[in-house]
């Protein structure tokens, strides 16, 4: 498994829109509005590189509304989430 951090500029008025658009791409898993130099930082799991490369350059870029991209591939993921999911059973989570 192969995950990474793609962090975004976008035209301001398509914001949402291409947010929308990106969490539909099989292998991204999360869409983050964030302020600051990005726009939007998207989150995600592909099989292998290949998959990755696939998933960034023929899916997401082609999306209309992307100014710039920058691609951060994560080496580790140190992660309390699954755990949290795992456990919360019953909690009314």
């Amino acid at each position: 498994m192969v995950n990474a951090v793609v962090l975004l500029t976008v035209q301001p008025d398509l914001i949402n829109a291409v947010a929308q658009k990106l969490v539909q791409i099989p292998g991204v898993s999360e869409v983050h509005s964030v302020g600051g130099r990005f726009d939007l930082v998207v989150i995600i799991r592909a099989q292998d590189n290949d998959g990755l490369a696939q998933i960034v350059t023929e899916r997401m870029l082609k999306v209309q509304g992307i100014r710039s991209s920058e691609t951060l591939i994560s080496y580790r993921v140190i992660s309390n989430y699954d755990l949290e999911n795992l456990f919360a059973v019953g909690n009314g989570s």
